[in-house]
């Protein structure tokens, strides 16, 4: 599967501390452990002696432990202590496979292959004058796709974010563009009426939303809002969507946030954003099938779907079958 040489990410850098950690991905189980340089590593969680999950284990002289015997295993993957051989020098097959594993956006990303795609941009990470803040993670019963068009969806927000991002007397959406891009999609002149846009409007405002689709599981909005109806003056944000593609039809969200508010509480911010998507969470859920058809004549579309049907045609070029119906 292609969705192997991507990124993913597994879990926020703050959970992988003194303890084994254990996560899903596409279907499988790993184990995370931080070494005491402050690397962290991605492993089958299976200890290649009897099996046993490795994340059950402890850290121990810098080494992961089996829960089983005892067997340390170093951060390079190989077995380096035997309790029960004390002078027993392990072979070099004596090891676990590793995974390529990275630190970005708070999150730690792990590909199951390795290969040439970078990680998912979020162009906004580099802005100084937006404070970034991560919201979630967020476990939900659908595909990764599914979720993904979700967030590339503007017609929903009058009646599932009604009062909030939407209302049902102004539903009608402009048409926008869209075109492909190396990464997936760009969407742009996708505007919407909405009553609260962002934690400090003042009062109902048009506003033009940008979004990008990064990778098959990723996407960038960035939203600003007509001047004079926020309480900050430029407003303007950033919100990437990162998702962990746990089971076909299972996900891990986190949000990242990348805003002009070096003043309210994470609490506050996370609240908004924690609103809106447990808005989203009981339809994403319900709907069938879980897994995105990709065959464009299996539900119906119009020209306000125009971003959620190039994102379809988009993950069938990449040769995406994780999530998806063909």
């Amino acid at each position: 599967m292609i969705e192997r040489q991507h990124w993913h990410p597994v879990a926020g850098s703050e959970a992988i501390r003194d303890a084994p950690f254990a996560v899903r991905l596409l279907g499988e189980d790993l184990v995370l452990w931080r070494d005491p340089a402050g690397a962290v590593h991605a492993w089958p969680d299976r200890c290649p002696h009897r099996g046993a999950r490795l994340s059950l284990g402890r850290v121990e002289d810098g080494h992961l432990e089996c829960p089983y015997h005892g067997w340390q295993f170093a951060a390079s993957g190989r077995c380096v202590h035997v309790p029960a051989l004390p002078a027993f020098t392990p072979p070099a097959t004596h090891c676990v496979k590793a995974f390529d594993v990275r630190e970005a956006h708070g999150l730690v990303w792990v590909r199951l292959e390795t290969g040439a795609i970078d990680l998912p941009a979020f162009a906004a990470e580099a802005d100084a004058r937006l404070r970034k803040l991560n919201c979630g993670p967020y476990t939900v019963e659908a595909s990764a796709p599914r979720i993904v068009e979700n967030f590339l969806d503007l017609s929903h927000f009058a009646f599932v974010h009604e009062g909030w991002l939407g209302a049902r007397g102004a539903s009608a959406i402009a048409d926008y563009k869209v075109e492909e891009t190396p990464t997936g999609l760009r969407a742009t002149q996708c505007k919407a009426w909405q009553p609260q846009s962002n934690l400090h409007s003042t009062a109902p405002a048009q506003v033009e939303y940008t979004y990008e689709v990064t990778a098959p599981y990723t996407a960038v909005l960035t939203k600003i809002p007509e001047s004079g109806t926020t309480a900050v003056a430029d407003w303007r944000e950033s919100i990437a969507l990162f998702i962990a593609p746990v089971e076909a039809e299972r996900s891990t969200c986190w949000f990242r946030l990348a805003v002009a508010d070096f003043d309210s509480p994470d609490e506050k911010l996370r609240a908004f954003q924690d609103t809106i998507f447990r808005q989203d969470q009981p339809v994403l859920e319900s709907q069938q099938p879980k897994r995105l058809p990709l065959d464009l004549r299996a539900e119906l579309h119009t020209s306000a779907d125009r971003a959620s049907s190039a994102y379809r045609r988009y993950l069938s070029r990449q040769g995406i079958t994780f999530g998806v119906h063909p």
